[in-house]
């Protein structure tokens, strides 16, 4: 489908080019990544750091001029730890900027359609079942909540072969609380050595992360990209209502069902690696489309490095900030988030998410 773009999602001719904001975000990521490697209770020279990765990564000989440990505290350590943060950033951020345009609503986010919920409710009885730290069950587990919640949505919001959006948030809404009381339950009645990890789990952590976890959400998120950035003329369709959406072509509730299962995927990738982390989706497109414009085109690509940057920066500062204690991801995005979308509140209209 191509139509010609409705004004109100055109980019602002007052903001930032483009290219700009996205050579910046690019460059701030790069940054970012290198730092927060070197940053910990043992640190590590940029330089150094720099050097590691380069020996790693580039082919021929490279004249060692770090430790034994330094090259692991880089590599092995930090590096996929960093990585995956990056990933599930640009994940929550995508699922939110997908959601907040085919469901027409501001508030939208990976939670809103209880994938969420139901990934850590899957995830949790992986955990009581026996795992002690997310692995392969435990992906299973988050992978089936995940499937369950949007086959739930779906069954639910369907009326007449249709799925309207207002019911689309109802029942996941609805859902989420279902999901959440269970998870709540199982939490309080399992077994006491279990409680820590279970609730580091449930706020949010990338604390387990290695090499062997990156390639889930990493495919997830390529998976994702693609179809978002294909259906990218129906996204900025949808956001101008369903009968205008409906008149240039677009099938919306076929494009809600194929939303439906493509943010229950990455919503369920992310869970199971990362746990539970709020705010991202949510705020992170709100602030893009101040930069860049509503149109999918300009947005999508923005806010994936928005929220890789966003969550870089927010791990670094956990596992730093209250040294050795680690405080868990989701608390400090909740920290950031709330009282930044409050004050987005106060200065935009609530009536639509461009």
């Amino acid at each position: 489908m191509s139509a010609t773009l409705p004004r109100t999602l055109r980019p602002s001719r007052t903001g930032p080019p483009f290219w700009l904001v996205l050579a910046a975000l690019t460059a701030a990521l790069a940054l970012a990544v290198v730092v927060s490697i070197g940053l910990g209770s043992a640190g590590v020279r940029p330089g150094t750091t720099l050097r590691i990765l380069g020996a790693h990564l580039l082919p021929g000989d490279h004249a060692a001029t770090w430790s034994l440990v330094e090259d692991r505290i880089v590599w092995v350590f930090r590096t996929p730890r960093v990585l995956l943060a990056a990933a599930v950033g640009a994940a929550l951020a995508l699922v939110g900027a997908i959601l907040q345009a085919v469901i027409r609503n501001p508030l939208a986010d990976p939670y809103v359609l209880g994938a969420s919920s139901g990934a850590a409710l899957g995830a949790v009885i992986g955990l009581v079942l026996g795992a002690s730290v997310p692995g392969l069950f435990v992906t299973g587990s988050a992978f089936a909540g995940a499937a369950l919640a949007g086959v739930l949505v779906y069954a639910l919001a369907s009326r007449g072969g249709r799925i309207e959006s207002l019911r689309l948030v109802l029942a996941g809404v609805a859902l989420s609380y279902l999901f959440s009381a269970l998870t709540s339950w199982l939490t309080v009645t399992a077994e006491h050595g279990k409680l820590p990890s279970i609730l580091f789990f449930l706020l949010g952590s990338i604390s387990s992360a290695d090499w062997a976890t990156l390639p889930l959400p990493a495919l997830a998120l390529a998976g994702g990209a693609a179809y978002a950035l294909w259906r990218v003329d129906q996204l900025n369709a949808v956001m101008t209502g369903d009968e205008t959406a409906t008149s240039l072509g677009v099938d919306v509730s076929r494009l809600r069902v194929e939303t439906l299962l493509v943010t229950s995927v990455l919503v369920g990738s992310v869970v199971a690696v990362a746990g539970g982390i709020g705010f991202v989706g949510m705020v992170v497109p709100h602030v893009c489309r101040l930069l860049v414009g509503a149109d999918h085109r300009r947005l999508l690509p923005v806010a994936m490095l928005a929220g890789a940057l966003l969550l870089v920066v927010v791990d670094t500062v956990a596992r730093t900030a209250a040294a050795p204690r680690e405080l868990p991801v989701g608390v400090v995005t909740a920290l950031v988030g709330a009282p930044f979308f409050l004050w987005l509140l106060r200065r935009r209209p609530v009536g639509g998410v461009a």
